[in-house]
């Protein structure tokens, strides 16, 4: 274990998933701001080569800690605590950025996979923080991010499970951030908007689509368009990494704010305009059928 820095150091900061995507590029970018990183993944030794070879940084460099995590077990999780409180104690920020995707109708996505997003997105983060938890309170300072997503804004079609574990993080960390403020922790949620990373590739997530089924024109259209439209607006992941860093820095008890120019004009419309309007325009834009377009009648009449 890499030895605590000294009193007046840099800042630490714990970055769940960072071997690859936005955690990557954020504890790339925190270490090159002078920050002390502890990442916090499940392939050690993979996700520290990459990053040293992107930072630049030694073996034995305490400015960049490795720690192995796996959110879906309880075990990982408490050893992932007791590594980061033996190594940095308690840490400034708390980012939790780790987590999986899926793709697929609800008739089409295996109950299987709401569980482990719901164990990976969810549990697992508030696990790890309810062991962090006691030793930020002592410290009186720190701050706790929620990496969350416009499907976290507004539920998007063909990505139920996703949508819901956003808006889970979400509302966990709207009502934590009161618990936790009179202790000097604040809490930011970031609603991310398109990034050029894998988690918006086929390679990136859980693909549950029946292509031939029920559903197939509407992921027919959707794909199409959904391709499309990262093309245009994903943006590289090192931006995110700018803007957390960003983040990092408010005083604020509770802050929620989009990082991209997408997820701050949907933060726009999600607040002004009704819920009715909100989903007919997600309609439009995927290319779903009209409300009953593809409804089965039965023939009524008779010889």
């Amino acid at each position: 274990m890499a030895e605590p820095l000294g009193a007046g150091s840099a800042r630490s900061a714990v970055i769940t998933g960072a071997s690859r995507g936005l955690g990557f590029a954020s504890a790339t970018h925190l270490y090159r701001c002078g920050w002390q990183v502890v990442a916090a993944m499940r392939s050690v030794d993979t996700g520290m080569a990459r990053l040293r070879t992107a930072t630049g940084a030694g073996d034995d460099d305490p400015r960049l800690i490795g720690v192995p995590l796996d959110l879906t077990d309880t075990e990982s999780i408490a050893a992932c605590a007791k590594a980061i409180e033996e190594s940095i104690g308690a840490p400034f920020a708390l980012v939790h950025n780790a987590g999986i995707s899926s793709v697929g109708m609800v008739e089409e996505t295996p109950l299987s996979l709401w569980e482990k997003m719901f164990a990976t997105n969810i549990f697992g983060p508030v696990a790890l923080t309810r062991a962090l938890l006691p030793g930020m309170r002592k410290a009186g300072r720190g701050r706790i991010v929620l990496v969350s997503s416009q499907a976290g804004v507004r539920g998007m079609p063909s990505t139920a499970p996703y949508s819901a574990v956003k808006g889970a993080l979400e509302r966990w960390g709207e009502a934590m951030a009161a618990e936790v403020a009179p202790f000097g922790i604040g809490v930011s949620v970031l609603v991310t908007g398109t990034y050029d990373t894998e988690i918006i590739t086929d390679a990136g997530t859980n693909d549950c689509r029946d292509l031939d089924g029920t559903y197939a024109r509407h992921h027919r259209t959707m794909d199409k368009r959904g391709r499309a439209a990262m093309r245009i607006a994903a943006r590289a992941p090192e931006k995110f990494a700018a803007g957390l860093a960003r983040a990092l820095d408010s005083g604020k008890p509770f802050d929620k704010r989009a990082v991209g120019p997408d997820a701050r004009m949907l933060l726009l419309a999600n607040r002004f305009l009704p819920p009715t309007v909100m989903h007919q325009m997600t309609r439009l834009m995927m290319g779903i059928p009209r409300f009953g377009g593809l409804a089965r009648r039965e023939d009524t009449e008779h010889a």
